[in-house]
C-alpha cells in the first residue's frame, strides 16, 4: 500500500529545537531543489500496492533518499540511520517537517527500500537526472553545436564514450577447498535442524565435523601446499560432505524439509549443485566450469575473467556503460562475462534515443572495434576512435601530413577516452563500486546503478557551480578567468 505524499514543506516551516533554523546554502538543502521528486515517486508508488491494504509505506523522499545518503557519504545501514536521527539537514533533505531526536526507520528497512528500487527503475531515474542535467548545463555547448553543424552539416552530435568494468562483491577469494569446507559446515547445520525436528529417541547422524576440519587446517594454513596434497584435501572433503547429502537425504524419509528455514532449504540446493559441480571438476581434472558457484552466501555470482594486471579475475557483476557530457548510462548488468563489443550497437541506438540524433564520434577500446560495428559506424556517418582494421600505410612525401593529423586525431580521442576510465576509477574509490556489500542479486544491482547516479548528480552540482563562476566572469569581463573556464 502506498498514499501521495504532500509537498515538500518550505525551508523557513521546517521547525528545529532550541529556535534555530536551516542554512538555505547547505548542500542538502541544494541536491534536494535539483532531485525530481515527483517523477521519482509515480516511479516509487508503481512498484507498490494500491489495494489500501496494509501499513502505508515510507515516503519516496525517506526511502530514495535515505539510499543516497548512504552511498554518498560511504556509510553502512546501521551508520546511516543514525546519521539521520542526528543530522536536521539530512532529516530535511528525506522530507521531514520537523526535527525528530528519533530513529526515521530501522536499518532492516533498508533491504525494502532496494527492492523498491530495482535495476530498470533506477536506470529510469538516472537517465530522467541525467537528462534535466544536460538540458539545464549544456546550453553553451549546445550553440556550439548548432554552429558547427551550420559550418559541417552533418547532423551527427556530441561524443559517445563507452567502456566495461566489473563490481567485486563482498565475499572472500573463492578456493576449492574452502568452498567444501563451507559447504560441509553448513551441511552439518541442516542435519543438526533436521535432527530436532525429528522424533526423540532417533539417532543423530555422525558428520565427522572435528576430523574433517582438522584435516582441512592441516592443509589450509599451509605456506606453501603442493599440487598432490591439496588434492588429496579435496579428495577427503567431498567424501565428508557427499556423506552428509546422503544423511540428509535418510532424514528425510522420516522427516521433511519444511522443518528448514528457508534460508537453509537455499542453501542446502547450493551445495548439492556446489557438490555436483565440484566432483565434476574434480573427476575431469578441469578448473573451469559453467555457471559455476564461488559463493555459498551469493550463489548468483560468477567469476569475470578481466586480464587486469591487478586482478586477472573479478568475482562480480560485469558492467557496460557510456558516458556523455560527464554524465554515466548504466547499459548493461550481468552477473555472466559478455563480450562488451556486442553492445555498441544498441549503446549508439540508445544515444540516438534519448538525444534525437547519433554521436558525432564514438571513443572505445580496441574490443570494440569489430567489423560489425565499423560497418554499422560507417553507414551513420559515426567515426570510430583508433586506428583502420589492416596494415598501415607506408610514410611518403604526399602523405606525411595527413599521417601527421591521423596520429594528433589518435592522440585526442584517447584523451577523450580517460573520462570513462575516471568515472570507474571514481566509483571504485569514491562510492561503493570497489566493494558490493548487499547480499541479494537485485538488490546488488540497485546498489551498483545507485553509485552511477550518484555520480550523476554531482556532476551536476559542479556544473552549476562552474555557471555561476562563468556568469561572474562574463559580468567583470575577467579575460583569463574566462579562459580558465573555457578550458574547464
Amino acid at each position: 500500500m502506498y498514499r501521495h505524499n504532500e509537498k515538500q514543506l518550505q525551508l523557513v516551516n521546517f521547525r528545529l529545537p532550541f529556535s534555530g533554523k536551516l542554512r538555505s546554502d547547505n548542500r542538502w538543502i541544494k541536491l534536494g531543489k535539483h532531485i525530481p521528486w515527483q517523477e521519482i515517486e509515480e516511479l516509487y508508488a508503481s512498484s507498490l500496492s494500491a489495494s489500501g491494504k496494509g501499513a502505508p509505506a515510507l515516503s519516496v523522499r525517506v526511502a530514495f533518499g535515505a539510499m543516497l545518503i548512504k552511498e554518498r557519504l560511504g556509510l553502512s545501514d546501521e551508520e546511516t540511520v543514525e546519521q539521520i536521527r542526528e543530522n536536521p539537514y539530512l532529516q530535511y533533505f528525506l522530507g521531514l517537517k520537523q526535527y525528530e531526536d528519533k530513529a526515521v526507520f530501522h536499518p532492516p528497512m533498508f533491504v525494502h527500500f532496494r527492492k523498491r528500487f530495482p535495476e530498470d527503475i533506477m536506470n529510469r531515474i538516472n537517465e530522467l537526472i541525467a537528462a534535466k542535467a544536460m538540458a539545464a548545463t549544456s546550453k553553451e555547448s549546445e550553440r556550439d553545436h548548432d554552429k558547427a553543424d551550420g559550418e559541417t552539416g552533418t547532423l551527427n552530435k556530441g561524443k559517445l564514450l563507452v567502456d566495461a568494468t566489473c563490481a567485486p562483491e563482498d565475499i572472500n577469494y573463492p578456493t576449492d577447498l574452502k568452498l567444501l569446507n563451507k559447504a560441509r559446515e553448513q551441511s552439518e547445520q541442516i542435519i543438526y535442524r533436521l535432527h530436532k525436528a525429528m522424533a526423540k529417541g532417533t539417532k543423530k547422524p555422525r558428520t565427522y565435523r572435528q576430523k574433517a576440519r582438522k584435516n582441512f587446517l592441516k592443509v589450509s594454513k599451509s605456506r606453501k601446499v603442493r599440487k598432490k596434497t591439496l588434492r588429496k584435501a579435496i579428495r577427503q572433503q567431498f567424501g565428508y560432505l557427499g556423506r552428509n547429502l546422503r544423511s540428509i537425504e535418510k532424514q528425510c524419509q522420516t522427516s521433511s524439509l519444511t522443518d528448514l528455514d528457508k534460508r537453509q532449504y537455499k542453501t542446502l540446493l547450493v551445495i548439492s549443485e556446489l557438490y555436483r559441480q565440484q566432483k565434476w571438476m574434480y573427476d575431469h581434472k578441469s578448473r573451469r566450469i559453467d555457471d559455476r558457484i564461488v559463493s555459498i552466501n551469493k550463489p548468483h555470482v560468477r567469476p569475470i575473467k578481466r586480464g587486469k594486471a591487478g586482478a586477472d579475475t573479478e568475482f562480480g557483476a560485469k558492467i557496460s556503460a557510456s558516458v556523455v557530457d560527464g554524465f554515466v548510462f548504466v547499459d548493461r548488468i550481468s552477473w555472466n562475462n559478455f563480450n562488451e563489443s556486442k553492445d555498441l550497437i544498441d549503446q549508439i541506438k540508445a544515444y540516438q534515443s534519448r538525444f534525437g540524433f547519433y554521436p558525432e564520434s564514438v571513443h572505445a577500446d580496441k574490443i570494440y572495434r569489430s567489423r560489425q560495428n565499423l560497418h554499422y559506424c560507417k553507414s551513420h556517418g559515426i567515426r570510430v576512435s583508433g586506428p583502420k582494421l589492416g596494415r598501415p600505410p607506408k610514410q611518403t612525401e604526399q602523405n606525411r601530413a595527413k599521417i601527421a593529423a591521423e596520429k594528433k586525431l589518435a592522440r585526442q580521442d584517447e584523451v577523450d577516452r580517460i573520462a570513462i576510465e575516471g568515472k570507474f576509477g571514481l566509483g571504485k574509490r569514491r562510492y561503493s563500486l570497489n566493494r558490493i556489500m548487499t547480499k541479494l542479486d537485485h538488490t546488488s544491482k540497485t546498489a551498483i546503478v545507485m553509485s552511477f547516479l550518484i555520480m550523476n548528480l554531482e556532476r551536476w552540482l559542479k556544473a552549476i557551480l562552474l555557471s555561476l563562476f562563468r556568469s561572474l566572469c562574463l559580468l567583470k569581463g575577467d579575460l583569463s578567468f574566462r579562459l580558465f573556464l573555457h578550458a574547464y
